[in-house]
């Protein structure tokens, strides 16, 4: 077939319905058409959220139940994911590549939302319709606000937070390594992402307080971790030698090689157990905290995240890097401190000494983290800081 051929004959086949397609040429798409789900389906409430289209650590469907704890509210999370997914729970999700490459898919996405829901989150500035809009999130939105939906947006850390300006604010930034290949990237897409908010101009939440920083007009939106799972271990720091648990989602910004010498040297000498995890499965967690004394959390960023969240809520002793700005945030915003032992990878082995002496100071901390859990990060806080975007006009 000569070139010209070849190129009417695709142009002839590219109008042909997605499933034909698929037959003609299944290596173009990389998936079966059973891959492709139905459009998501709104709630039969009078407000609709939509909340797309990562969910990270599962807090994209945690958010959406705090927001039905508003009267009147139903709200659906989506996420795209990979076999390799950690199983954190979701109302919709499909394979990244589906979401990526079916147009089918992206078409009555976009229908089902832009005609079903009344508002809707973006997650880390990243578009929710695949390519339908060739990726560029400005066009989604300005689709979106055509047909009358309110648009927020919530960054979740690494999306937001600017490496350059990080690194001036602590000698632990993960952004002052030099064989990290990443930062440049990292800096670019942060930027990026900065203008973008600032063209949209829509609301914006963070996940933690440190994003502040790089945005100061937005709104912080606590974590949520359901207490239940977690509850039912042993009391911390019973045991001769204590249990020390560190499970980092992202080892280098966890500062985890900052850390496993010391620990490692604790265990040797028989203080204590170190146990460092990885790539653990949203359901087994819960078994593997209840387990732990202690649970040291993070070491570069200089706030805290679901893991330590999910500490307290199993009341362990929580070992973090926690910068001030971060504390007094929550202080402000709470009226409660958070109880996350403060530590730096200097300072660490004096902390864990301090502990072994002092263990029934550090019961104490453990039981307010179980209380600070319960007050900040179980929904209810969430539910009231989504609680003007829903019910306002937040266009």
């Amino acid at each position: 077939m000569s070139p010209s051929l070849r190129g009417i004959a695709g142009r002839l086949a590219a109008r042909l319905p997605e499933p034909v397609q698929m037959r003609l040429n299944p290596r173009k798409y990389g998936f079966r058409e059973t891959d492709v789900p139905a459009p998501v389906q709104a709630p039969d409430t009078p407000i609709r959220l939509y909340i797309a289209p990562v969910n990270f650590a599962g807090q994209g469907y945690e958010w959406a139940r705090a927001a039905e704890r508003v009267p009147g509210v139903g709200a659906v999370d989506m996420q795209y994911r990979n076999a390799d997914d950690l199983g954190f729970p979701s109302d919709y999700a499909l394979p990244t590549i589906v979401f990526s490459r079916s147009r089918r898919w992206q078409r009555a996405q976009f229908e089902a939302v832009a005609r079903g829901f009344t508002h809707v989150i973006i997650e880390a500035e990243r578009p929710i319709f695949g390519t339908l809009f060739d990726g560029d999130v400005d066009l989604e939105v300005a689709a979106l606000r055509d047909h009358g939906v309110s648009v927020a947006m919530l960054s979740h850390g690494s999306d937001l937070r600017l490496p350059s300006r990080h690194r001036q604010i602590d000698r632990w930034s993960p952004f002052v390594d030099e064989d990290w290949d990443l930062v440049d990237i990292l800096e670019e897409q942060s930027a990026g992402h900065l203008r973008l908010l600032g063209r949209l101009g829509a609301p914006v939440f963070v996940s933690t307080p440190d994003l502040l920083l790089d945005w100061p007009t937005a709104t912080w939106l606590p974590l949520v971790v359901p207490p239940e799972p977690w509850r039912g271990g042993p009391e911390p720091l019973a045991r001769d030698v204590p249990i020390v648990v560190h499970a980092p989602s992202n080892a280098r910004i966890k500062g985890s090689a900052l850390i496993d010498g010391t620990m490692q040297s604790l265990h040797d000498r028989g203080l204590v157990e170190y146990r460092r995890i990885e790539r653990v499965t949203a359901s087994e967690m819960p078994a593997l905290y209840r387990d732990a004394d202690v649970v040291l959390e993070q070491f570069r960023i200089g706030t805290y995240s679901r893991a330590a969240v999910e500490a307290m809520c199993a009341g362990r002793v929580v070992v973090a890097h926690v910068h001030d700005q971060v504390r007094e945030h929550v202080r402000t915003a709470t009226g409660l401190d958070a109880p996350v032992v403060e530590a730096t990878p200097d300072s660490l082995e004096r902390l864990i000494r301090d502990l072994l002496d002092r263990r029934a100071h550090y019961r104490e901390v453990a039981r307010a983290g179980v209380e600070f859990a319960a007050a900040v990060h179980d929904g209810r806080l969430s539910a009231e800081v989504l609680r003007p975007f829903l019910l306002g006009d937040a266009r």
